[in-house]
């Protein structure tokens, strides 16, 4: 499969404080943040015109699915547009908490941990062919994983019985197994719960629930651009693959999280030693010739030319990814501040920075501050971010759903939608099954839009 569906789902974290101190809890700043929501789709569950969904999560998290993406262009705008969505929805709850007297300021973050320990995440989805054997994706995907932190890490400061040190990656630390059924109670790198969201016999959905969540544009490019690559490679039956399964696959993800230069190798089952950069350099080396032999999607092709410029960049000078990479950012903001005032990686002043990097208010935001300076390397525009906040990617199945939502909110028309249903809730209860995430339109779905235009 070389044109791929896929989509990024994203968990925020969310204080509301006044001078420091915290005024509400999570869950009450959320009920205010979700008012707008509830109110026009009796729901805090909801799927948007532009094909996402967006719900508040366990542990009053809000969060934002894509909606499904063929396109890496398409899912970076898409990723950005939830932010948007929500920024403006922190906007409306502010003046509702301003008209209720309760002073403070709501701080939405794109991160994955808390300050007690809580970790949320960003899972990433990908339509796989139904495949029974998951040998392949067990010796290759999850070493992938378990090694792109080198340019996928959202960067963290982490203090524990061995002391403080920075790691490259969030998630590392609150991840217990390779491959799972589960997701809470024994957070995996894969999680196996067998919902395809698409026809069962052939397709199931891949659920990577170990990525850190990425302000970088580039980085969210990169991340899924070269995943959808390596399980191209996987389920191609004529691409020889080594075995790079590892001995112990989660001291590896903690290992390699902290061994911020790839200096130290890990090791592998068969007795071998690589590091996290010769991994990742052995793989875009496949890759590159299996772009050669095969006919890539553009966005593709393209994504595996920057995997190269990134290891390139990464061997001989890590810092000058500082454009690209979110661990890389941070820590170079870091190093400057320790710098300027003398203070040692366990000040308040540099846990500031380590939450800040992740706000997403465009004037706090210290991400949105060099952004907007320039300091970063966007792959989309401010008009593809606008568009994919009210428009669906044009070319999946997400375009049924969210012309249909806007249909039927033109015609006041009341709707049931998830993933693959689409329904009308009149007498007739019409519904239209959408079991192929690649198709953006057919003629059962042209009807239910009739239909809606002629009861209207």
């Amino acid at each position: 499969m070389l044109r791929r569906i896929y989509g990024v789902e994203t968990e925020y974290g969310i204080t509301f404080s006044l001078r420091g101190q915290r005024r509400l809890s999570p869950d009450e700043v959320s009920r205010f943040l979700f008012r707008k929501v509830v109110a026009w789709g009796r729901s805090s569950n909801v799927f948007l015109e532009n094909g996402s969904r967006l719900y508040l999560d366990v542990g009053s998290h809000p969060e934002y699915a894509t909606a499904e993406c063929d396109s890496l262009e398409d899912l970076v705008a898409q990723d950005k547009a939830g932010e948007s969505i929500l920024r403006e929805l922190v906007g409306y709850a502010q003046s509702q908490l301003s008209d209720e007297g309760i002073r403070g300021d709501i701080f939405l973050f794109k991160n994955n941990t808390d300050s007690t320990g809580n970790s949320y995440g960003c899972h990433e989805n990908y339509c796989i062919e139904r495949i029974e054997d998951l040998s392949r994706l067990e010796n290759v995907f999850i070493p992938y994983l378990i090694s792109r932190q080198i340019f996928t890490g959202a960067g963290k400061v982490v203090t524990n019985a061995k002391g403080t040190a920075y790691s490259m990656s969030q998630r590392a630390e609150h991840i217990w197994e390779a491959i799972s059924s589960a997701t809470t109670r024994s957070r995996p790198i894969i999680n196996t719960r067998d919902e395809p969201h698409a026809d069962p016999e052939k397709y199931r959905r891949l659920h990577v629930i170990v990525g850190d969540s990425n302000m970088s544009e580039f980085a969210t490019y990169l991340k899924v651009g070269t995943a959808a690559v390596i399980l191209a490679m996987i389920e191609d039956k004529f691409t020889e693959l080594r075995d790079y399964s590892m001995a112990s696959p989660i001291n590896a993800l903690r290992d390699i999280s902290y061994d911020l230069w790839s200096k130290e190798p890990v090791k592998l089952a068969n007795g071998r030693d690589l590091t996290a950069l010769e991994i990742q350099e052995d793989l875009c080396e496949r890759a590159e010739q299996f772009s050669d032999s095969h006919d890539l999607p553009p966005d593709q092709a393209r994504a595996v030319r920057l995997w190269r410029e990134v290891i390139e960049q990464y061997r001989s000078d890590p810092m000058g990814l500082a454009d690209r990479v979110d661990w890389i950012a941070k820590l170079q903001i870091i190093e400057r501040e320790r710098e300027r005032s003398g203070v040692e990686l366990n000040d308040p002043k540099i846990a500031l920075i380590d939450l800040l990097y992740h706000d997403t208010n465009f004037e706090r935001g210290l991400f949105y501050r060099r952004a907007s300076r320039g300091h970063f390397r966007q792959m989309v525009s401010e008009e593809q971010i606008v568009t994919a906040s009210t428009t669906p990617p044009a070319t999946t199945r997400a375009h049924m759903r969210g012309t249909f939502i806007q249909a039927a909110k033109l015609w006041r028309r009341d709707y049931t939608v998830d993933w693959v249903h689409l329904k009308l809730n009149d007498e007739m209860q019409r519904t239209v099954l959408l079991k192929d995430p690649f198709k953006s339109t057919d003629d059962r779905f042209q009807k239910l839009l009739a239909s809606l235009e002629r009861h209207g």
